[in-house]
């Protein structure tokens, strides 16, 4: 019978990618690394698992440790194990990302990194390890749930106007969307309501709403 003991053991790693919009452009926070390997390279938040903690453990206080990001509700993405991924030897890691509002947020660097910064998905500087990989795994998966859920309400206030939502979808996108069909599309699938609040110009008020379910199915929901 084999034991425990008769294989080498592999480390495991959490890494956290956190997203938001901030200036109609989407953003991912990123940490940039003071010790080796790849000092002074910008990379994902994240750490090796202790022995005596659940993932998610692990990943809420690298998270908190590295940018000061606390009780944020996370995802887990999928695990990256390719054997030569990292330098310091065999390391799989298991990758989350979660959606938050920006206001809800107040970053700072700590622990072994020396800056923490905001940066757009779509302009990303040099990164270490393989995190180029599984930040574009992140934004196709994220993508992919637009259009299946309500996971785009993490990014917006209680209350927003058609516009705001549109906007939001345009920008994880990264293309434009007919506002007549986005708006019909939205209406009828009953996952928002109207709030009776407005906001705007008194002759040319928008409306507000909000959603109504967090998980409504949305099924083929802006495809193609």
């Amino acid at each position: 019978m084999d034991k425990l003991t008769d294989y080498k053991q592999p480390s495991v790693t959490v890494d956290v990618m956190i997203f938001t919009i901030i200036n109609s452009d989407l953003k991912v926070l990123l940490v940039k690394r003071k010790i080796p390997p790849f000092e002074g390279k910008w990379a994902i938040p994240g750490g090796f698992a202790r022995i005596d903690e659940s993932l998610e453990d692990a990943a809420q206080r690298e998270l908190s440790e590295e940018t000061n990001v606390k009780n944020i509700y996370l995802e887990q993405l999928y695990t990256f194990g390719e054997v030569n991924r990292d330098p310091r030897g065999r390391v799989i890691t298991v990758a989350y990302f979660a959606l938050a509002n920006l206001r809800d947020m107040q970053i700072k660097a700590s622990s072994d990194v020396s800056e923490v910064k905001w940066f757009s998905m779509y302009k990303l500087p040099e990164l270490g390890f393989d995190h180029a990989k599984i930040l574009a795994y992140a934004l196709q998966r994220l993508r992919y749930k637009l259009e299946y859920s309500t996971v785009c309400f993490q990014l917006l206030p209680k209350k927003f106007t058609l516009t705001d939502l549109q906007a939001a979808y345009e920008i994880i996108f990264n293309k434009k969307q007919d506002k007549r069909n986005f708006r019909k599309k939205i209406l009828s699938l009953g996952i928002i309501s109207e709030s009776g609040r407005t906001e705007g110009k008194a002759h040319r008020p928008a409306k507000l709403y909000s959603f109504t379910r967090k998980h409504m199915i949305m099924e083929n929901f802006i495809k193609g």
